[in-house]
């Protein structure tokens, strides 16, 4: 879950299922398993592993128990050494198939990659639909009179157009940059223990790489983070732009201003008479929770030699947090669109 912690009143507010899913430990699980048997899989094709698809058909007959890994991580500090652990335990004689070549780091960064890919799907097709709502938006209510305001002040008349192609023109830009990002991250990871990977191991990674759907292996990206932060950047970048919406809206429903007529609002427990623009404040609040990750995130880059285990699990914490974020964002800004009837200054 993601800014809300575990209380679960919160979760209409901050969380996210279906991003939340794609991070959970079943999720987790299910990646490690997918790595090691397209390894298992490659390792038997270019290094002559002759008990490999034996070895895999029993890999997938395997259920493991995050219950059951969780208390070895606190000492281990990665799931990983419990996972290999508790596979091999199931895999008697042909334990000797699995893990070959491979190091946690391998483990975690792929399923983060896979788990990345099934993000940007999600939050690219949420982002195409909200620039389509605005679009129609714009045909319904663009000629209509809106006063702008500079400094929060009046300034000059302009149209409701004007306003709505200031929420529209970044979700476009940062729309377009997508395929560039996701190409940063969206790849395997296979360096072995020090992210030294061998040249007559690049045919296994190649195989890997198609096998789990990801784009062919380039250098080794252990101590190397450059593409993960820059996914949190552009998440932030999501976030901030639906923000600036919020904003808009939460200022334009002032009473006395009246420029926007939106339904559902959020009651008071106190002054029946109020109807909170809370999909919209909520947005603002989304926006800047995202915006304080960055600088996590960022201190994260800092690698020490071939591996840090601080700078890495620093990951863990906040860049599932921040694309949860940026769903439930996306999620909340579809309706907020969809519950306004009417945009502009009011007329008598």
């Amino acid at each position: 879950m993601a800014a809300g912690g575990q209380n679960r009143l919160f979760d209409g507010l901050f969380a996210d299922p279906e991003v939340a899913a794609l991070f959970s430990a079943e999720t987790m699980l299910a990646q490690f398993m997918a790595f090691e048997c397209a390894l298992t899989r490659a390792q038997g094709r270019w290094r002559a592993l002759r008990n490999a698809e034996r070895a895999v058909a029993l890999m997938e007959t395997v259920r493991l128990d995050p219950e059951g890994l969780a208390a070895r991580v606190r000492r281990d500090g990665v799931p990983v050494p419990a996972f290999v652990a508790a596979l091999r335990a199931e895999m008697g004689a042909d334990a000797d198939a699995l893990h070959q070549g491979a190091t946690s780091q391998d483990v975690m960064d792929t399923s983060l990659a896979l788990s990345l890919r099934g993000v940007s799907d999600l939050l690219d097709a949420r982002l195409s639909n909200l620039l389509a709502q605005l679009a129609t938006l714009t045909n319904q209510h663009g000629t209509a009179p809106l006063m702008g305001r500079t400094r929060m002040q009046a300034a000059l008349p302009m149209t409701v157009a004007d306003r709505l192609a200031s929420w529209t023109a970044p979700l476009e830009r940062v729309r377009t940059r997508l395929p560039e990002i996701r190409a940063g991250v969206e790849h395997l990871q296979f360096g072995g223990p020090v992210g030294v990977r061998a040249p007559e191991d690049d045919a296994v990674a190649a195989d890997m790489a198609k096998a789990l759907g990801l784009q062919p292996p380039g250098p080794v990206w252990h101590a190397t983070r450059d593409g993960v932060v820059a996914y949190g950047n552009w998440l932030a970048l999501v976030s901030g732009s639906l923000g600036k919406m919020g904003q808009d809206l939460a200022l334009m429903a002032q009473q006395g201003l009246d420029e926007v007529q939106l339904s559902g609002g959020g009651a008071s427990s106190a002054m029946p008479h109020k109807q909170n623009p809370v999909a919209a404040e909520i947005l603002v609040t989304l926006s800047r929770f995202n915006a304080t990750q960055i600088s996590g995130l960022h201190h994260a880059m800092v690698h020490e030699q071939e591996r840090s285990g601080a700078a890495w699990s620093l990951e863990w914490m906040i860049l599932p947090q921040m694309c949860e974020t940026t769903g439930a964002a996306l999620l909340h800004a579809r309706d907020l669109l969809n519950g306004i009837e009417r945009l502009g200054t009011p007329t008598a």
